[in-house]
């Protein structure tokens, strides 16, 4: 059940598990620990409050499953996410919204692609799916224009942040701690325990495992497990729709997604409480929390990694581009009429961006799945993209039975 975390019947605990990271799938790692194995968890948060990052700056967005490749761990653990995610909301009394989604095909060059994209999100078991000519996508949405649209009505939107801290409270309930403003300083192994330095303590634990999102580099590199993937951050910058304008989009309207990317480009979001988002695009950021263009504090690490180069070698042209859209306005403007024509320039305004965790293999790959290593007694969450915020109730699980469990 992803509903009430109650504490297990005869609880006893058995085993001291610090878990890094208090965002949304940290924290939802933590939960499942507690509640399942009965173990007493510590989760260390450098950040003065929980979902400080990736969690506390994403559209809100909870994805049905359609884009993932079918037998994906990404999409295996999305489709179980959504359901764990739509009951956990329902028995804490969060907003959880079912606005739905129409994926448009603005030229008729992009409807194989639209068409290959109706067929993986069946093969993925995404409920109500439809194909709609050009006629039928505005009876969804009255604004919106192309030659065709893939629909998933069931896709949702919710509050991220207040699923993260009603689960720091289950922690809490199940007896473990969530410790904010202790940044991880040292991680030691020895005679079968792992000791950390966090803030000015320091924490014995008989498992460890690591949630850090932008930060998991640098905390991998204190276990000497520094890996064949490499952390580099993508800054994505959203307008907002001022006033009546936001009364031109009903839900979710997104573009054709390109193959050959992670990144799903220029779309329309609607949020918990009305406002609706436009963006993100997807700019190298050369800071691991590069909110601010102007923020250069980590360029060597992300420049020196291999993968960055040979990625930016293959996709300079895509770079260029999306560097543009984050220096011009109207770059996102054209973007946002190509779906809704009637926007007009007066009807965007700046709003708050973020920070995406990439992995980047060192060949120059964009790492597209999930990627969970064990390094010793840590457990080590490589990359977690998109969808893991929709999916942290079912990484939690898919990770805990990971975690190896302790022989007294």
């Amino acid at each position: 059940m992803a509903g009430k975390a109650g504490k297990p019947e005869n609880r006893h605990v058995t085993e001291k598990i610090g878990v890094v990271g208090a965002g949304i799938v940290g924290l939802a790692v933590a939960r499942e620990l507690a509640a399942a194995r009965g173990a007493e968890v510590t989760v260390l948060e450098k950040e003065g409050r929980v979902g400080a990052h990736q969690t506390g700056h994403n559209s809100g967005v909870v994805h049905a499953g359609i884009y993932y490749p079918p037998g994906s761990l990404k999409a295996r653990l999305c489709r179980e996410g959504v359901a764990l995610l739509k009951e956990y909301c329902a028995a804490h009394d969060l907003p959880y919204h079912e606005v739905g989604k129409l994926v448009v095909a603005s030229t008729h060059a992009e409807r194989p692609l639209l068409n290959a994209l109706a067929e993986r999100a069946r093969a993925n078991g995404v409920p109500g799916i439809a194909e709609l000519d050009a006629l039928a996508l505005r009876e969804v949405e009255p604004h919106a224009v192309g030659v065709g649209a893939v629909h998933s009505p069931h896709t949702a939107i919710c509050d991220f942040p207040a699923v993260a801290a009603r689960l720091a409270q289950d922690v809490a309930e199940l007896g473990g701690s969530v410790r904010t403003g202790h940044p991880v300083r040292a991680i030691r192994e020895r005679s079968g325990k792992v000791e950390v330095l966090a803030g000015r303590r320091r924490f014995a634990f008989d498992r460890l495992v690591v949630c850090a999102g932008l930060g998991t580099d640098a905390v991998a590199g204190m276990t000497g497990a520094a890996g064949d993937v490499r952390i580099v951050p993508f800054r994505g910058e959203f307008y907002a729709l001022r006033g009546a304008a936001r009364d031109l989009v009903r839900g979710l309207i997104y573009p054709v997604p390109d193959p050959r990317y992670p990144f799903l480009g220029v779309h329309l979001t609607r949020q918990i409480g009305g406002g609706v988002l436009v963006g993100p695009n997807a700019v190298l950021a050369l800071a691991y929390e590069g909110y601010k263009r102007r923020n250069f504090r980590n360029f060597r690490q992300i420049l020196g990694w291999p993968g960055t180069l040979r990625m930016a070698r293959a996709h300079w042209r895509t770079g260029l581009k999306e560097v543009y859209g984050s220096l011009a306005k109207s770059a996102f403007l054209k973007g946002a009429r190509r779906y809704v024509p009637e926007l007009t320039a007066a009807d965007l305004e700046r709003a708050p961006g973020g920070v995406r965790a990439q992995a980047v293999a060192r060949d120059g790959r964009l790492v597209d799945d999930f990627v969970v290593d064990v390094h010793g007694q840590v457990v080590l969450v490589r990359n977690a993209p998109s969808p893991a915020a929709t999916s942290s109730l079912a990484i939690a699980r898919h990770i805990a039975g990971i975690v190896p469990a302790l022989v007294r």
